[in-house]
């Protein structure tokens, strides 16, 4: 059996999806399952459970034995949210308690990292365990993401094999309940089919200009494949970036925005909100030699295929994967 955490939310729901596709219907989907507008990212997809979150490690501490592996996927992404309490327990606390029983009943497990641990990049970008002490992310999310790194790096009771896949600028289908969290693609499709044009943030660097700030945007579909590889592959237990390896500027990926709906292009720029101004990324490219180097030899979607496939096959009729 294998287990997906966070399976009605935005990753968590593709995996599931993934996994379908390869064959797989013994998963274990574990959610807190209160939002519809979430549930409806598992509605067709073949599982054998559903688990509430807060029950989940006791259900594994029974059933551990039956599992080969999990995929912890799920929690609080808000990059916003101030309440330190609220990371400590969801995303630092929870993942050391799953990490112990999945080393206990010897279960692989794969969990989500952030390139939020990254913070303003001063460091690189640079999959290296030994960077991960002198990282400084710039929000509590960022923070409790490497909190957990920096603990799993200390640890000598380990599952059989682990993975922490650091996350880029993810976009694709199934975001459809994540609000201000949702990609820039899901609300450039919105903005403009609503009011015809799209809203960018302005440079408040004067080595940027308005829009070409840089992130490495990947495709939902590449990020599973590449989870999917990592579980039947035996790589190096480790940290791994998860993006394309080529920034792109939000000016591209609104021109395409654009292009794939058959609208004119109509790019307005305004202010970065002073409460993020200063928590800013700029640029982010994933360094993916690692994952290479450890076999994954798959192309990834160009950031104009993915959106075009995006918005043509999922947004234009309003549907999920």
């Amino acid at each position: 059996m294998i287990a997906v955490t966070g399976a009605a939310g935005f990753i968590g729901s593709n995996m599931v999806a993934k996994l379908n596709e390869e064959g797989y219907s013994d998963i274990i989907v574990v959610d807190e399952f209160s939002r519809e507008d979430k549930n409806k990212n598992l509605q067709g997809k073949d599982y054998i459970q559903h688990i509430h979150r807060e029950d989940f490690p006791n259900w594994l501490q029974n059933n551990g034995r039956e599992m080969d592996a999990v995929f912890h996927l799920g929690a609080r992404t808000d990059t916003t949210e101030m309440d330190k309490s609220i990371f400590d327990r969801l995303n630092l606390n929870y993942s050391k308690e799953i990490w112990d029983l999945c080393s206990t009943f010897h279960i692989s497990l794969i969990y989500a990292s952030s390139a939020a641990t990254y913070g303003g990049g001063e460091y690189g970008y640079k999959d290296d365990h030994n960077l991960v002490y002198s990282l400084k992310p710039l929000n509590l999310y960022g923070e409790s993401k490497n909190e957990f790194d920096k603990w799993v790096l200390e640890q000598s009771d380990n599952p059989p094999f682990w993975a922490g896949i650091k996350f880029f600028n993810v976009y694709g289908p199934n975001e459809y309940h994540k609000g201000r969290m949702a990609s820039v693609i899901f609300h450039a499709f919105n903005q403009i089919s609503q009011t015809g044009r799209m809203k960018l943030f302005r440079s408040h660097r004067s080595d940027y200009s308005d829009g070409e700030q840089l992130r490495d945007f990947v495709y939902v579909k590449d990020v599973v494949d590449v989870l999917f590889f990592i579980m039947q592959h035996d790589i190096y237990n480790g940290i791994y970036n998860l993006g394309t390896g080529e920034a792109r500027t939000f000016n591209d990926l609104v021109r395409n925005v654009f292009y794939a709906m058959g609208k004119e292009e109509n790019i307005v720029y305004i202010d970065i909100p002073e409460d993020i101004r200063d928590k800013y990324q700029y640029f982010t490219e994933a360094d993916m030699q690692k994952l290479r180097a450890a076999g994954y030899s798959q192309s990834f979607h160009s950031l104009e295929d993915g959106i075009y496939d995006y918005v043509r096959n999922y947004l234009n009729p309003g549907k999920y994967r």
